[in-house]
C-alpha cells in the first residue's frame, strides 16, 4: 500500500511480475477494480490486529485497557507507528478517539518503508505500533500486547492474482493452501488470525 515505489500498486504499474500478491483485503479490492487483479481470483487469508512493542529491557507500560492506553500514550516520550493501514488508523481515528491528538501528535511519526521495530530497536523511539505479525519477527523488542478491543483495528489480508500472471493454475492452488486448514497453525505463529469458515 502506500505511495512509496515499493507498494504493490506501483510495482504493478511498473510492469512487476508476479503471480500471486498478498495485501490488504480493501486495497486488493481497488487492483481488481482497476484491471490489475483478475476479478473472482480474491481470496481471504488472514486477520491483522495491532499491537504494541517497546525496546528489549525497558518497562512494559500497561495497554489493557482504554484508560491505560491513554496513559501509556501521554505518559511515552515518543511514539512510532506505520506508514500502512495501522498507522493511517492511529494518525487519523485512534488519538481523536483517545481525545488525546493534541498532546501526542507533536511526539509521534510515521515511520516508512521499515519495519517500526527497527527503530524502537535502535532506540529511536520508546514505543511503536503496527501490525502484530510485522512486530514479532524484529530482533531485540519485546511484544507488550495488542490493543484494547475498543480501540483496535482489525485488517483483513487477501490474495489474489494479477492479470497476466505466469503461472496463474499454480497461484490458485496457492492461495487455496494458504487459506486451508493446514496452513492456519502457522498463520496463528506468525500473529495473524486465522479466518473463521
Amino acid at each position: 500500500m502506500g505511495q512509496s515505489p515499493q507498494s504493490i500498486p506501483n510495482r504493478l504499474a511498473r510492469g512487476e511480475s508476479a503471480d500471486v500478491v498478498i495485501m490488504v483485503g480493501s486495497a486488493l479490492d481497488g487492483l481488481i477494480k482497476d484491471g490489475r487483479v483478475i476479478s473472482g481470483s480474491r481470496v481471504d487469508l488472514a486477520d491483522s490486529r495491532i499491537g504494541m512493542v517497546v525496546r528489549t529491557g525497558a518497562p512494559k507500560p500497561d495497554i489493557s485497557t482504554v484508560d491505560a492506553l491513554r496513559k501509556t500514550l501521554l505518559r511515552a516520550k515518543s511514539i512510532a507507528y506505520s506508514d500502512s493501514a495501522s498507522g493511517v488508523y492511529i494518525k487519523n481515528e485512534m488519538f481523536k478517539k483517545l481525545g488525546i491528538e493534541d498532546q501526542v501528535s507533536p511526539k509521534a511519526r510515521m515511520i516508512e518503508r521499515i519495519p517500526v521495530a527497527s527503530v524502537v530497536a535502535k532506540g529511536d523511539y520508546e514505543i511503536g505500533f503496527q501490525q502484530v505479525a510485522e512486530l514479532l519477527p524484529v530482533p531485540r523488542v519485546e511484544f507488550v500486547g495488542e490493543l484494547p478491543e475498543q480501540m483496535q483495528s482489525v485488517t483483513r489480508f487477501a490474495g489474489g492474482i494479477p492479470v497476466g500472471a505466469k503461472h496463474p493454475d499454480e497461484a490458485r492452488a496457492l492461495l487455496q493452501f494458504l487459506a486451508s486448514p493446514a496452513a492456519q497453525p502457522t498463520v496463528r505463529k506468525t500473529g495473524l488470525e486465522p479466518i473463521a469458515p
